[in-house]
């Protein structure tokens, strides 16, 4: 059975039974524990928290998932992997441990004429949590299985909870048997190898404190409303169903392997090390596809660095195999082929999605290209100093500055007669690792208990947001917080955040920064100075008391600054024009990847794989949108479902979650994206955009900059100001300006070139003084004086070699110290010694070992020429002192 027809039999199934098939959701959502989507249940997540009611009843998905922390052991098993999906089940107070054993029994159990799965049912076994016997007795009513086929687990095995206070319950686990040819008798508890986990049935009964059941505390309560969350693994399924030994040889995967070894010339089964390696190419293409379908670009932190690391490993592992030209569009294209009737965005996406992979590949390639020299740099200096031995240091500057895998260094390392100090290279990434969580700790602000704000929830239901209507409205104060309690009062000068029954403030969300104001009561004030949506369908105004004593339940006036929202209107509404724009003149490939919207300013980040956006392009844009700026076109908004919104063509956010309903910011045939935040009635209101700049912030994700309405006036005004100031300084018309300035840079340069042609003339005149000043130390000319001012860097060199030169054959050593004007505690210098003074043993390199100490520093070089710095001046004579005694012997 193909994996597309498991899929949509296990959709089918449920949706027959009166459950609503939602689609999978983003891989990102904004849960500030997940980098992804990691588990079915997630999306449903503020249903089983209480945040917010459910939409209904019963709910089915298929949900696409990654999970990344054992990425370096994908491929060394058919078991990891980074990417699968999960097909379940959800009730949502409805049905309960019954009707959960009989809708999982009847599917995989049913013959497939009938629609099911058709799985033996003398081959299921089960487990249960070891104290759950009601379910042991619904396992035995309803599916007759014999009680040695049941075995009770502990809490670690069988108990879930979501880590933290909240629900929880016991779970039941569905086994296949595949057969004693797989592993020893004996059920799941025996071997989980032979005994495969297909599919786990959570029972969401209790109310989990501090300490977890799954350790053997006992839970603190019943949930009044018992829910049910369901996963199967339909890569697992599709394994075991079409007859195959594991996921890597599914009619999903297989054609990835396929592509690798028809690049390669190599097959999979032949070789263990290289069957990692298909693997390693297989899941991580599944996985990168994926990820930057829903909007994740290539980075150095977080989800970007997770991708990047994949997309790496993908061309590493071909690089392993023998492929040495660019494959990871061919990959992406396997994957979109196979995945693309279950995520059908992928094919419409593909441009997009195609571009930055390509563009990271190419990125990489050059990376690896100059990892290479790195490395062949470090194994010369290995053999000229005889070690055997790569230090873990170079290793890791190969891997954290160059992207160098350590399994590519190893492997190249060995071919060289090496071996790496793996114990060291460790040392430095736990080093990294514990600076990384340091830092992701530091950066989760906004981790309060979010217990108070379910309460206010719970009371009062979610905040009534006016603003789309109106700025300034009344309200009812139904929370009151200070330091993060609640609390009933607060006096002047208090920090508070106030909850409110309904609101004109806007939350901050979607680029678009909150709403600052006021509100007002009978003998008291509040300054909001930001909005923040820390659960969903809550408001919550953090500011300062600035006069009086607030009380819970009071009455106020909610007043929006009605200037700064007008403002941010129309960023919000020019970022749109600026987002079609730069989409028409780039292509699809170039997709929004984040944005701010400010008073008077706007900021849009867009994925842009083929680098710098071309400044008469920028131009363009620019003009294009301040055209539709002047056609004055009205800015609709309104709502309507999802599929509607797809049918009109609607822009939508990689990454964004979007319900059933939706809002639409329509400005006709120009600009239709799905948007929560406030905009301008017409596009004449905005006035005029003026672009600043355009730049990378990353790996193929560009950034324009722009100003909006009065500021971008302002802003041009005074660029009429410069222009006509400079104008009259150069005494030329504006549009001479660039050719009038051109010719002033071009003299400007002739004239540094010729100071620097005089002043090297000067350095050279000194080398003839200096060599005539030459000690006889023995038989051999020591020149050591500290150079004349104004010599430094390259000067330095030349006036050594220069003087070297005038020496003659003799024995000489000429060492010049200069000290930097501009750090008086730096100082620089260069040894250079003759033919005969290196015959005689005196190598500059060794000289500058000797000396350099005195100066508080090091250096070093080739016998003949050699440099170093310092950083203590004050020591220049007894380097000076320390030479003489090395040169005599």
């Amino acid at each position: 059975m193909q994996t597309h027809e498991i899929v949509r039999r296990f959709t089918a199934h449920f949706e027959q039974a009166g459950h609503t098939p939602v689609p999978s959701a983003s891989l990102i959502l904004e849960d500030p524990q997940l980098l992804f989507v990691n588990a079915g249940m997630v999306q449903f997540k503020p249903y089983f928290l209480g945040d917010v009611p459910a939409p209904y009843p019963r709910a089915t998905s298929i949900q696409k998932c990654v999970r990344t922390p054992d990425i370096d052991e994908v491929g060394k098993t058919t078991r990891h992997a980074t990417f699968f999906q999960m097909a379940g089940n959800f009730s949502f107070g409805d049905y309960f441990k019954r009707g959960a054993i009989e809708y999982a029994w009847s599917l995989i159990t049913k013959s497939q004429d009938d629609g099911g799965y058709g799985f033996d049912p003398e081959r299921i076994w089960v487990t249960v949590y070891q104290d759950d016997d009601e379910a042991i007795e619904l396992w035995k009513e309803i599916a007759g299985l014999p009680e040695a086929r049941i075995q009770r687990r502990g809490g670690d095995d069988n108990y879930w909870d979501m880590g933290v206070p909240g629900p929880g319950g016991p779970c039941s686990e569905i086994y296949f048997d595949r057969g004693p040819e797989f592993g020893a008798d004996g059920g799941p508890e025996a071997d989980e190898d032979r005994y495969l986990e297909i599919w786990n049935l959570v029972f969401m009964q209790d109310e989990r404190g501090e300490l977890s059941p799954k350790k053997g505390h006992p839970p603190i309560g019943e949930l009044p409303h018992k829910n049910i969350d369901t996963g199967m693994g339909v890569e697992r399924v599709a394994f075991l169903l079409q007859g195959v030994d594991n996921v890597y040889e599914t009619d999903l995967v297989r054609p990835v392997i396929a592509k690798a070894e028809e690049l390669s010339g190599k097959r999979y089964g032949q070789d263990p090390e290289d069957d990692v390696r298909f693997r390693v190419i297989a899941d991580h293409a599944r996985s990168s596809v994926m990820i930057v379908g829903d909007g994740v670009t290539p980075g150095n932190e977080g989800r970007g660095y997770v991708l990047r690391r994949l997309l790496r490993r993908i061309v590493r592992s071909a690089r392993l195999l023998g492929v040495t030209g660019p494959c990871l569009g061919e990959f992406a294209a396997v994957v979109r082929d196979a995945m693309s009737p279950t995520y059908p965005e992928l094919a419409s996406d593909f441009e997009r999605i195609s571009a930055v992979i390509r563009a990271e590949e190419e990125t990489f390639r050059a990376t690896l290209t100059a990892g290479e020299r790195i490395f062949s740099g470090a194994v010369e200096e290995a053999r000229r100093e005889r070690r055997t031995v790569l230090p873990g240091d170079q290793a890791f500057q190969l891997h954290d500055t160059y992207g160098f895998p350590i399994d590519l260094t190893l492997e190249m390392a060995q071919e060289a007669g090496l071996s790496v100090d793996r114990e060291r290279f460790a040392a430095l990434m736990d080093e990294q690792r514990t600076r990384a969580k340091a830092d992701a700790a530091g950066r989760k602000v906004g981790f309060v208990d979010a217990s108070v704000y379910r309460a206010v929830l719970d009371t009062h239901g979610a905040t009534d947001f006016l603003g789309y209507q109106t700025e300034r409205s009344e309200a009812r104060i139904v929370g009151l917080l200070r330091d993060g309690a609640t609390v009933p009062a607060a006096e002047e000068g208090d920090a508070v955040e106030v909850l409110l029954d309904r609101t004109p403030f806007y939350a901050e969300a979607g680029g678009q920064q909150a709403d600052t104001g006021v509100l007002r009561g009978a003998s008291f004030e509040i300054r909001v100075d930001d909005v923040q949506s820390p659960v969903a369908g809550l408001r919550v105004h953090r500011g300062a008391v600035t006069a009086g004593t607030v009380t819970l339940d009071s009455e106020v006036v909610a007043e929006v600054d009605r200037a700064r929202r007008a403002a941010i209107s129309r960023a919000h509404t020019a970022t749109h024009l600026v987002h079609a724009g730069v989409r028409g003149a780039l292509g699809s490939a170039a997709a929004q990847a984040g944005s701010l919207n400010a008073p008077g300013r706007l900021r849009f980040d867009f994925t842009s794989p083929t680098g710098a956006v071309d400044p008469a392009a920028l131009v363009e844009i620019e003009e294009e949108v301040n055209s539709v700026l002047q056609s004055d076109r009205e800015v609709q908004t309104y709502e309507t479902t999802m599929d509607e919104a797809r049918k009109l063509g609607a822009m939508m956010l990689f990454g964004e979650k979007y319900g059933d309903r939706v809002r639409v910011v329509d400005m006709g045939d120009y600009s239709r994206e799905l948007c929560g935040g406030t905009h301008v009635r017409r596009t004449g209101e905005i006035g005029l955009v003026r672009v600043l700049s355009e730049a990378s912030i990353g790996s193929g994700v560009r950034r324009v900059e722009a100003l909006v309405g009065l500021d971008a006036f302002r802003h041009a005004t005074t660029e009429h100001l410069l222009v006509n100031q400079l104008a009259e300084q150069l005494k030329a018309r504006p549009e001479e300006l660039p050719d009038r300035i051109a010719g002033l840079v071009e003299r400007l340069r002739t004239a540094e070139r010729d100071l620097e042609k005089h002043r090297a003339d000067a350095v050279l005149a000194s080398a003839g003084t200096l060599a005539q000043q030459a000690e006889d130390l023995d038989g051999t000319a020591l020149v050591a004086v500290t150079a004349p001012d104004g010599v430094g860097g390259n000067d330095l060199r030349t006036l050594a070699a220069d003087v070297r030169g005038k020496l003659g054959d003799r024995p000489g050593v000429v060492a010049l110290f200069a000290v930097d004007p501009q750090n008086a505690g730096k100082v620089s210098f260069v040894v250079a010694t003759t033919r005969a003074a290196r015959d005689a043993g005196l190598a500059a390199g060794k000289l500058i070992g000797e000396f350099a100490p005195a100066v508080g520093g090091r250096g070093g070089g080739k016998p003949d020429l050699a440099q170093g710095g310092g950083t203590d001046p004050s020591g220049i004579d007894a380097a000076i002192q320390k030479l003489r005694a090395v040169v005599r012997g």
